[in-house]
Parts: C-alpha cells; structure tokens; sequence
C-alpha cells in the first residue's frame, strides 16, 4: 500500500469492497432468500461483479502490482459461475436414430394483449415450433384464446389458470403421455405441470415450469424517473419487489424438489425460473441434473430480452441418465419477450 499512489489507494479499497461482494455473491446460492430477502438480489448482478474484477485484475497486471492477486483470486474461485455466464465453445454430437429433441418457450400469451405491434406473432410462433420440429414442447404463458395450431403433436396436457386472464403450462408431445398433473403454488397465478411420456421401452418425467416474476420489464422503464434519475424511494420499492419475489419462488421451487423426489423416471425440467443461474432456487431445483447449456451450449445463452445486459432464466435441467448432444438457444427469433430454447438429447 505504501508504494501506491493515492488514486490506486483508492482504486485498491473499491477492489477491496468489490471483492467482498462478490465473495457474497459466491455463497448467496447456499443461502435461503427467505433468510436474508435484500440480499439475494445480489445474485442478479454477480455478472457485472465478475467483469470489474476482471477490469481490476487488468489494472493492476498492467502495473506490474501485487493488488492483482486479489480479483485474480475471487475470478479463479468463479470459474463455475463464470461458466453459467458464457461459454466460448458449444457441443454438437452426431446424431442418431435415437434422439429427441426438447423445446421451452415462454410465448408471452401469444401476444394476446399486442404488447407488439405485430398481428402475426401467433403465425409465427406455430410456424417456428413447426420448423424446428422437436419431439416435446413447453411452453409457459400458454393462450388457447389466440387458437394457435399445434395439431403434429398428437399428446398434450394443458393446465388454464386465472380468473380474467387464462394462461396455462403446457407440454406438447409426439410420444404417448401416460400420466400427467400439477404442482399447485398457494396464492400464485405461476404453476407446474409433469407428464410421463412414453419413448419407445423408456419412460421420461417432464416438468413444466413457471416461477414467480419479478416484474421487471424488459427495458426497466420503472427504474427511470424524470432524467433517468431513481429516487430513493423508488429503489426501496424495486428490491422490496425483488426480495419477496425471491421469497415466494423460494416456496415454489421446495414444492418441485419435494415433488420430484421420488419420481421412479428420468427427469427432464423446462421452463421459465425468472432468476438467474447463481440463484437459490436454480441450485435447489436444478439438484445433480445436468444444465443443458452448460453443457452444450454458446456465448451468452440469453434466453430473455432485457436491455441492458445477456440475462438467461429460463433452463433445461437433464437427468444424468440423459445424454446432452446439442443445445440452442434462439435469441434472434423476437416474438415475445423471451427465446426459446432447445436440446438434442439421447437416453443413455
């Protein structure tokens, strides 16, 4: 520190802080949000914590300074969440006859209340699903009321909830469903289905997910205020939102552990988590499954429009019984406020 100067006295405490918080950050996932709500949400930004380390660590190798070991430090200990942040190469297996391909979508009701300005939305979607032709489909925030046709996938099991809004889970099959149901969440619009689905001598368990939202729209135009400006209050009110989100997915995601415990099949989850994968509740749900994407897929796996940077919260959990051969994430497909996404996958 004596050789420092003041600015890098100054620069070296920020790191100090900065270091602190992500290492918070780092054990948040092992932490019930219901034990400490605000905090939590720190786990949203543990992307940015890990670029400004690695700006820091940038800064003081450029230096020739010893302060370097410190992000160094915190961005080795990182490297398994830096790895759910971006991946530089993906997997893409050679196919084979046994094969089966997942889809999750959240379609946003089909645009049914125009958030776009685009009637052909539901057209396109269809002719998507069509397209990319996989054997199983979930879909989140699904609408009957937009009549989309999905008549090649002869099985379906299909949940309505809502009073004056119908929306539904729903998973689309082309193998037999041989039982299916619900995880019903207390005082939630947000729900979970299951089918056992029939492939070939195989039974396979598929969970349909939606979680709790944070409400927070994808260009955050409730965080601006006059110039762009947040007040105080403001913010309070936005963590708060945050915070008992957190909570009640907290709540939600032990329903689906506890469920899932003594399924007798492989499992495969889908759905939209609305959280990120340094979370709490994906570390609970995901358990010893596999993250398709981290296994198999590429650069930033944003699965949701958000302005300001790659946010991915909606995931593909695969059972260890279950080969992972290729993984997609379809970022430049814009017909709701979320991608879609899709595994090839192959039973071991």
């Amino acid at each position: 520190m004596k050789n420092l100067s003041w600015f890098n006295k100054i620069m070296f405490f920020l790191n100090i802080v900065l270091t602190i918080l992500t290492f918070l950050a780092y054990v948040l996932p092992f932490l019930a949000p219901k034990l400490f709500p605000l905090l939590s949400v720190l786990t949203l930004i543990l992307p940015f914590f890990l670029i400004i380390n690695a700006i820091y660590f940038l800064y003081w190798f450029i230096q020739f300074k010893n302060q370097m070991i410190l992000s160094g430090l915190v961005l080795l200990l990182g490297i398994t969440f830096i790895n759910k942040f971006y991946k530089i190469s993906g997997l893409d297996l050679p196919k084979s006859d046994n094969d089966f391909k997942v889809m999750s979508y959240n379609v946003r009701l089909f645009n049914l209340f125009k958030w776009k300005n685009d009637d052909n939305i539901p057209q396109n979607i269809r002719n998507f699903i069509n397209d990319q032709n996989a054997d199983i489909v979930c879909i989140q925030e699904y609408s009957a009321a937009s009549k989309v046709n999905l008549r090649v996938y002869k099985y379906n099991y299909i949940l309505m909830l809502g009073k004056n809004i119908k929306t539904a889970q729903a998973i689309f099959s082309k193998y037999p469903i041989v039982e299916s149901g619900n995880i019903e969440f207390p005082n939630s619009d947000n729900n979970a289905v299951f089918a056992d689905i029939k492939k070939g001598k195989d039974t396979i368990r598929v969970y349909n997910i939606h979680l709790e939202s944070i409400k927070i729209t994808p260009d955050v135009n409730e965080l601006n205020e006059g110039k762009h400006q947040i007040s105080e209050k403001k913010s309070l009110q936005i963590f708060n939102r945050i915070s008992n989100a957190f909570k009640e997915q907290q709540r939600q995601a032990e329903l689906i552990m506890n469920h899932k415990k003594n399924c007798p099949y492989p499992i495969l989850i889908c759905g939209d988590m609305n959280n990120s994968p340094y979370s709490y509740v994906y570390r609970g749900i995901r358990g010893d499954m596999n993250d398709a994407f981290e296994e198999a897929g590429t650069h930033f796996g944003e699965t949701y429009h958000f302005k300001y940077y790659p946010v991915r919260i909606d995931y593909i959990f695969v059972d260890k019984r279950i080969k992972i051969k290729n993984f997609n994430h379809f970022s430049d497909f814009k017909n709701s406020d979320h991608y879609p996404i899709m595994a090839r996958l192959e039973m071991k």
